[in-house]
């Protein structure tokens, strides 16, 4: 097996976005909303993950091409149980940017948890109504 060769695509404008939803209690958002998380204010650090993370996809997936992206944003929208991430990626490419997106929003949602898993867990240390959803790639784009 080995990577699928591309020398032969043009190079192109590319684009992808992602999203995906983590559930929370109530109580952990209001934490959220009101800046009293142990660790800090989530939404930037899982911003800055999200980042980072769709920048080194290539390193994450074994058969996923290193691509030089031109931009890649995460942003948030609050609910009274939950938080929706999107990551947006743009390249100019021969491959799409899918997997980029899908890898950012990800890592995005899993940081959230990661600043509020106190907060989320049960007496048993379980996280009974705690759930990341939904991930999927929302729109994905080449040529224009």
């Amino acid at each position: 097996m080995a990577m699928i060769d591309i020398t032969e695509k043009p190079i192109i404008r590319r684009s992808a976005e992602a999203a995906g939803t983590i559930l929370l209690s109530s109580g952990t958002i209001q934490e959220i909303k009101t800046g009293r998380i142990r660790k800090g204010d989530p939404l930037p650090v899982a911003e800055v993950a999200g980042i980072n993370a769709a920048k080194q996809s290539h390193l994450l997936i074994p058969h996923c091409h290193q691509i030089p992206l031109d931009m890649a944003g995460v942003d948030f929208l609050i609910s009274e149980d939950s938080i929706q991430a999107r990551c947006i990626v743009r390249a100019q490419a021969r491959t799409g940017v899918e997997m980029e997106a899908l890898v950012g929003v990800s890592i995005a949602l899993n940081t959230l948890w990661d600043m509020v898993k106190y907060l989320e867990k049960d007496e048993q240390g379980q996280y009974p109504f705690t759930r990341i959803t939904d991930i999927r790639v929302i729109t994905k784009k080449k040529g224009e």
